[in-house]
């Protein structure tokens, strides 16, 4: 599998401006810790970018 980049909630959206939230959650990050593996491309980027404080990355 190249171009994946695996994602990890690692931070809570209590608290987090709302528009952050919805990012998280247009990933699949529902819950803390959860772990979901998306395409890697500009958009994906930019969204994780946005959310950088909350999340840890990987590319598989």
């Amino acid at each position: 599998m190249a171009n994946v980049l695996k994602v990890t909630l690692v931070k809570s959206t209590i608290g987090a401006i709302p528009k952050h939230k919805k990012t998280a959650a247009a990933l699949g990050l529902t819950k803390l810790n959860k772990t979901v593996e998306q395409k890697d491309n500009a958009a994906i980027r930019g969204m994780v970018d946005s959310i950088r404080h909350l999340v840890k990355v990987e590319e598989a």
